[in-house]
């Protein structure tokens, strides 16, 4: 254990006690996590709660990548096994990202057929995870004598609102996005207008002409009503069992009292808000730390031309050797200096200016003055904190949501895009020439950093503000819209319209009536003297 360590344990009581005296609003917050850029997204909003005297537990599977219970942390784990090893983990989570990216270069049904086996896949897995949990009776009852307040939960992986429900707290979800915000929209009931708002995947931009508006509704339609995020037969039928009555995924996840959104106006579109939803894009950046001392050389070896900053995220650390060598050469005949976050074979074209690394504080190069470019997968942290520092890009897309979040930077001027596996060592050069030397990518995305520094209350503070509401008032039911008790006919207000056109179809037909008989009485008077 390390000296900051000890000394951060050390203050934790001192805080906890700070926090009852002041405002006796502490509370225990029982944690559903996901792996990933999920999880460093989340960890970042538990280290605050922490740090404001909560008692933070988080519930993961023996078998989880990043979050690792043995380090020193004032946060509490709580491990259960799993069934699966992390080699089958490590090889379902190569296999999606191989499928996810080569169904992107395919038809755009072969695509999201693709996208939808996969997301099955993943579902099942999830599944077995959440029965593991629900069915240890030991650790269930461990939870239920522990008293928490709330439950944090990751949308993308459902659980953690069936714990809250057995557990009978209320919860929050933390989220950046779904395909087609198939989450969003059906259990959240956030309404996504088809007409200006492009649709997750669909890598459109606003505004948007006839053509793409008809490409967008296509996709609308697609996730409306053939895709499913989850295979939401199995878990209606798994959650009525674990609750004992009927129920749906969807009707369970739509009693989130709050929704914590991983964006903000800065990077998304704009699009209609409920008052249960909060946008923190962005709550996980921060001001630079200082560079390790052998890094922080290699920056200033740079002079005047400054340094570009490459990473293709922590799932994705290496690639084939012809695309490196590429990338390489390519990277060679720039004056600036790269720090490339790589863990493959070494490029046989790597040039003098070019150091690998397999690990990099991406924050604090970012942050440096000297930082002229990213170079990046488009990850939704990556980005964050690239527009945070304001720092221009040249993306290159894989899988999932980094197609859209690279084309939403594309349309505000701030980044250049291309195709990893396609791309030349000419294109490659010439995007980072284009990023890096002319002035209008750095004032867009300059614009952009004012836009997210601008604001009321920082993301954190706004995400923690709100887990504390919940707590302090046992859920947030007035937020909550009517629309969840409505079906889906009530919810477009077809029983109305129904109702509505009824009355009209009856006025039209009684008038018709009434103008028919007053001219046959008329027509019979007529006849009538017309005999006499």
């Amino acid at each position: 254990m390390n000296k900051m360590s000890v000394k951060w344990l050390s203050l934790l009581p001192l805080i906890q006690l700070t926090c009852y005296f002041s405002s006796g609003s502490c509370g225990k917050v029982l944690v559903w996590p996901m792996e990933y850029s999920h999880w460093m997204n989340m960890k970042t909003i538990l280290d605050e709660l922490v740090t404001r005297g909560h008692e933070v537990t988080v519930l993961t599977s023996s078998v989880s990548f990043l979050i690792d219970s043995n380090k020193p942390s004032a946060i509490k784990f709580e491990i259960f096994p799993a069934s699966f090893t992390k080699d089958d983990l490590e090889y379902f989570n190569e296999l999606f990202i191989r499928k996810w990216t080569h169904a992107a270069k395919s038809s755009f049904w072969t695509n999201l057929s693709t996208v939808k086996s996969l997301f099955w896949e993943y579902s099942d897995m999830l599944m077995k995870n959440c029965k593991e949990v629900v069915s240890n009776k030991k650790l269930m009852t461990k939870l239920q004598e522990s008293k928490f307040d709330i439950v944090l939960a990751d949308a993308v992986g459902p659980c953690g609102e069936l714990l809250a429900e057995i557990l009978k707290i209320p919860f929050m979800y933390s989220l950046y996005s779904s395909p087609g915000y198939s989450i969003e929209k059906y259990t959240g009931r956030l309404p996504f207008p088809p007409s200006y708002v492009p649709v997750m995947f669909s890598e459109l931009s606003d505004p948007m002409t006839f053509m793409e508006r008809v490409k967008n509704m296509i996709y609308v339609l697609y996730f409306d009503f053939c895709f499913q995020t989850f295979n939401e037969k199995k878990w209606n039928q798994f959650y009525s069992e674990v609750l004992g009555r009927p129920t749906t995924l969807s009707e369970t996840m739509g009693k989130a009292e709050i929704w914590l959104i991983r964006t903000y106006w800065d990077f998304a579109f704009p699009r209609p808000l409920l008052p249960n939803f909060q946008f923190v894009g962005g709550l996980h950046c921060k001001p630079a730390k200082p560079l390790p001392k052998e890094m922080e050389e290699f920056v200033q070896s740079s002079g005047k031309n400054g340094i570009v900053v490459f990473s293709l995220g922590s799932m994705v650390s290496n690639m084939t050797e012809e695309r490196a060598n590429t990338i390489a050469s390519a990277l060679a005949q720039i004056p600036q200096k790269v720090l490339w976050r790589y863990d493959g074979k070494k490029p046989d074209t790597l040039g003098p200016n070019t150091r690998l690394y397999k690990w990099i504080p991406q924050n604090d190069l970012l942050g440096h003055p000297k930082t002229k470019a990213f170079v990046t997968h488009g990850g939704s942290n990556g980005i964050y904190e690239a527009i945070y520092h304001g720092i221009p890009m040249v993306g290159l897309p894989l899988f999932a949501d980094q197609p859209h979040n690279i084309a939403q930077m594309k349309a505000k001027g701030a980044a250049v895009r291309l195709d990893l596996e396609t791309m030349t060592r000419v294109d490659f050069l010439a995007a980072l020439k284009e990023v890096i030397n002319n002035p209008s990518y750095k004032e867009k995305m300059m614009w952009l950093s004012t836009i997210q520094h601008d604001q009321p209350v920082k993301p954190l503070d706004r995400a923690v503000f709100w887990i504390e509401f919940v707590m302090r008032h046992k859920g947030a039911k007035h937020l909550r819209p009517a629309v969840h008790d409505l079906t889906w006919f009530q919810y477009h207000s077809l029983d109305v319209i129904g109702f509505l056109l009824a009355c009209v179809a009856s006025a039209v037909f009684v008038i018709t009536k009434c103008c028919l008989f007053c001219y046959w009485k008329f027509a019979k008077t007529g006849d009538k003297r017309k005999n006499e």
